[in-house]
């Protein structure tokens, strides 16, 4: 593998915002392209939200249009986090995930842990209008699933019900299933979120499982019937945060893979003595039950140190499952190092990362801070080229201020 280029994708509007920045391919054929650009000032909150089209791959882009995103309500501040765009593969359709929710006091942590769930957009146009706007409920009696318990173990004002960073992209199984990897927040005896692991946060992971209305009962339906899987859920006294962001992608043998972050520190772990380890489950029925997570290891059997940190797994049209994340020859400290980004393929018998295939997208440079963070990226496969290309921004602290870059990696 080779970095071919890394450029500049949208610049920060100055010192305090960070700039993100995504392009995906918003039909099932062809060059059609999304810009994504936001715009944060503080940590999980977003400012706006805008995007531009494109009919060449990227080459040009339309000017940017805004998205709702952000509204004062009388029950507080509503707040919404738009995913990438996923294209169905074999009908095509173009569908978007979204994190909704109002939160009272406009917090991000104490507020969204309790007060988010999920929405699903459906378009024929490539995102550009939307045929279905449904929020996520788990199909079931209308007496026991509804906007205020969507799903099974979630309570809105209780508990959350969120996606991860852009990592926790959705796949289409080859018996059909739309598999959407989700968190949520446990709650204790008195239905109220609990964190056992006395980290920043605590979930357990689960994932949605959709089937297209019509492909099951022959009319035109563009909406989907979600189910849920089984919980996968960690041990907080080896994750202080539990089982968070998940990630897929299925192989030829029909197994499943879920890559997660996990996190040691907080307030049980001052010290950050737990191993901060990258951890991975397999499902074996198309996303119904999962495994018990271990940590996640190289190809060799040796588990290797992670932060706090978003990944990703990523199918590529040359037969192989890439896993990008961030890897560290020392024992993190919760989010920290968030460098280097690496690159590498997953072996696709045991599942596990080929040690000898690894390679640094971008690390910090010696003149800049270590507490500069590379993560929150998207990845996909130039349809062109075959290059990855990884949108990532660099952040840099304290003074929160970051680019978003496009990186072009030729595996």
């Amino acid at each position: 593998m080779h970095l071919t280029s890394k450029t500049v994708l949208c610049e920060t509007p100055g010192s305090g915002s960070s700039v993100y920045a995504e392009t995906f391919y918003n039909t099932h054929a062809g060059v059609a392209k999304t810009l994504r650009r936001s715009i944060e000032t503080r940590s999980d909150l977003f400012d706006s939200t805008e995007e531009a089209f494109s009919a060449d791959n990227g080459k040009t882009w339309s000017p940017f249009e805004q998205r709702r995103i952000v509204d004062r309500t009388d029950k507080g501040m509503y707040r919404l986090t738009i995913m990438p765009g996923w294209v169905d593969p074999v009908n095509g359709r173009f569908l978007n995930m979204l994190v909704e929710g109002i939160l009272p006091a406009d917090d991000a942590l104490a507020d969204g842990m309790r007060n988010y769930y999920l929405r699903y957009r459906v378009s024929l146009d490539g995102g550009r209008t939307f045929s279905v706007d449904n929020p996520c409920i788990q199909h079931g009696p209308p007496e026991k699933f509804d906007a205020a318990h969507p799903f099974e173990g979630v309570t809105v004002g209780k508990n959350s019900m969120m996606l991860g960073d852009r990592g926790s992209e959705t796949i289409r199984t080859r018996g059909g299933r739309v598999l959407v990897p989700a968190q949520v927040c446990p709650v204790g005896p008195d239905g109220e979120y609990i964190n056992p692991g006395g980290g920043y946060t605590y979930h357990d992971a689960a994932v949605l499982i959709g089937k297209w209305n019509d492909e099951s009962a022959g009319a035109k339906d563009l909406r989907i019937t979600w189910g849920l899987s089984s919980y996968i859920k960690g041990d907080p006294t080896r994750s202080t945060r539990g089982c968070v962001e998940p990630t897929l992608a299925q192989f030829p043998d029909g197994r499943i893979l879920m890559i997660l972050r996990g996190s040691n520190g907080g307030s049980k772990d001052p010290d950050h003595a737990i191993p901060s380890y990258r951890w991975c489950t397999v499902s074996r029925d198309e996303g119904s039950t999962w495994a018990p997570v271990e940590p996640w290891t190289f190809d060799d059997g040796t588990p290797f140190y992670s932060p706090s940190s978003m990944s990703m797994l990523l199918r590529h049209s040359n037969g192989n499952v890439y896993w990008i994340g961030n890897i560290s020859p020392i024992n993190c400290r919760a989010n920290s190092p968030r460098y280097p980004i690496v690159i590498g393929r997953v072996e696709p018998t045991g599942l596990r990362l080929i040690r000898d295939s690894i390679f640094v997208i971008d690390d910090k440079k010696p003149d800049e801070s270590p507490s500069m963070m590379l993560s929150n990226f998207y990845a996909h496969e130039d349809r062109i080229t075959g290059e990855i290309i990884v949108n990532m921004s660099r952040f840099m602290l304290p003074d929160w201020i970051a680019n978003a870059y496009e990186y072009r990696v030729q595996p």
